[in-house]
């Protein structure tokens, strides 16, 4: 296992559970503290220190241009959405943004129905993409480096299931935008968000939907971590509500939790240059899938998902034809 994961994950301790309905929270606590200033990519945003534009005038799906006038690191986190332009996009991994630089990113789109202009540049509306989603769509980025070494994800994966999501929740639109999802769901992703609150020396969190872990977040200080805590509790509250069966209750044991942390020392890990600054790591066993971004052996984040054979591997064959076909 790669020191530096290992070392960021042999100081995390994990907290007592918070619960509501079929979703519960193990916070992730450790006294770890990156020592790196950076601004996150809503903080960014409102400070008008970074602009995300179309790549040219005619665009290109899975490419955004990043243009930080700020002599200070921007941190943008995988799967925050960015709004406008000419289709609704996410970013495809965790990516830290050099000061006074220009930077190509590698995202997907959510938005299958639109291609043309609502505005010049990207905002956000604090949003990011759903857990079980971000869980394919790790998949799929641990392919293409494997394969082509670029950080892509399959689009048309992606807006299937993004369709297969709105269909269940009632919530297609014109452009079958990811964002519609969030809408319809608003009043029940809020009454989930108000359970869930943050512990000092929180740095993280694992998150289990109907008795099961579906997967962890964490970052590398807790300021960090409370700024992108209720984004992330959003994204796995819309699987909850999507899954959510009132007639089951289900167990919330902190010993499969802990064995969840245990499956990364296991892990295959691989590791490649980061999109902009620092070391991207991915790993992979049979019971999970997921990646951490690095600087100078410090983590600045750490995402694990629990792999759901199945489904994934339902998922990955899709992606896997579609590539040989190509």
């Amino acid at each position: 296992m790669q020191d530096t994961i290992k070392t960021y994950l042999e100081q995390a301790k994990i907290g007592r559970k918070q619960t509501y309905r079929n979703m519960t929270v193990f916070p992730v606590l450790s006294a770890y503290c990156l020592d790196l200033e950076y601004l996150l990519l809503d903080e960014a945003l409102s400070e008008d220190a970074v602009e995300v534009v179309e790549v040219d005038q005619d665009g290109a799906v899975p490419e955004l241009k990043v243009i930080n006038r700020s002599p200070q690191m921007i941190l943008i986190l995988d799967g925050e959405e960015l709004v406008g332009a000419k289709q609704n996009r996410i970013v495809n991994t965790t990516i830290l943004i050099q000061g006074n630089s220009t930077t190509v990113i590698p995202v997907s789109c959510v938005e299958e129905g639109r291609w043309s202009y609502d505005s010049p540049r990207f905002s956000s509306n604090k949003r990011m993409m759903s857990s079980g989603l971000r869980a394919a769509k790790s998949e799929q980025v641990c392919y293409s480096i494997r394969e082509t070494g670029e950080f892509r994800a399959d689009q048309a994966v992606i807006w299937d299931e993004i369709a297969d999501k709105a269909g269940r929740r009632g919530a297609e639109s014109p452009s079958m935008a990811m964002a519609e999802i969030y809408e319809k769901d608003r009043p029940s992703i809020q009454k989930y968000l108000k359970h869930f609150k943050l512990i000092d020396s929180q740095v993280g969190a694992i998150f289990m939907i109907n008795g099961k872990v579906a997967g962890m977040d964490s970052l590398g200080k807790p300021g960090t971590f409370s700024k992108v805590f209720n984004k992330l509790v959003e994204s796995y509250a819309l699987d909850a509500i999507d899954w959510y069966d009132s007639g089951k209750e289900h167990k919330n044991l902190k010993s499969d939790v802990t064995k969840f942390m245990k499956t990364a020392h296991s892990a295959r890990i691989d590791n490649q240059p980061s999109v902009g600054r620092g070391t991207d790591y991915r790993m992979e066993s049979k019971k999970m899938t997921g990646f951490a971004l690095a600087l100078d052996d410090q983590v600045l984040h750490l995402c694990m998902f629990a792999r759901d054979s199945h489904e994934l591997d339902s998922k990955m064959g899709r992606f896997s034809a579609r590539r040989n076909r190509v």
